[in-house]
C-alpha cells in the first residue's frame, strides 16, 4: 500500500507502509492493506506510519482529509507540527 501526505506546501511523506492510524472527525481509525474506497475529514491530531519496513513515523497534522482508492492513500493536510 502507498501512502502520500501532502500541505499546500509540500509533500512530507511518500512511500510504502502496513498502515497508518489518522484522527478521523469522530476518532481515530487506521487504514490498513485492502481498505475499501473511504474519502474522510481529519481533525488537529496525531498520524503514525508504520512503513513497509516495520519503522515508525509519527507527527502531529493540522486538519485536512483523507482519501483511500485501491490501496492508495492520500493525506491532504492544512500543516505538519
Amino acid at each position: 500500500m502507498n501512502l502520500v501526505v501532502l500541505t499546500p506546501e509540500k509533500e512530507i511523506f511518500n512511500g510504502a507502509i502496513k498502515s497508518v492510524k489518522v484522527p478521523g472527525s469522530s476518532g481515530q481509525f487506521e487504514i490498513l492493506k485492502g481498505h475499501a474506497a473511504i474519502v474522510a475529514a481529519l481533525r488537529d491530531g496525531e498520524i503514525r506510519i508504520i512503513e513497509e519496513n516495520g519503522a515508525k513515523t509519527t507527527f502531529t497534522i493540522e486538519k485536512g482529509f483523507v482519501e483511500v482508492l485501491r490501496n492508495e492513500v492520500a493525506l491532504l493536510v492544512q500543516g505538519v507540527n
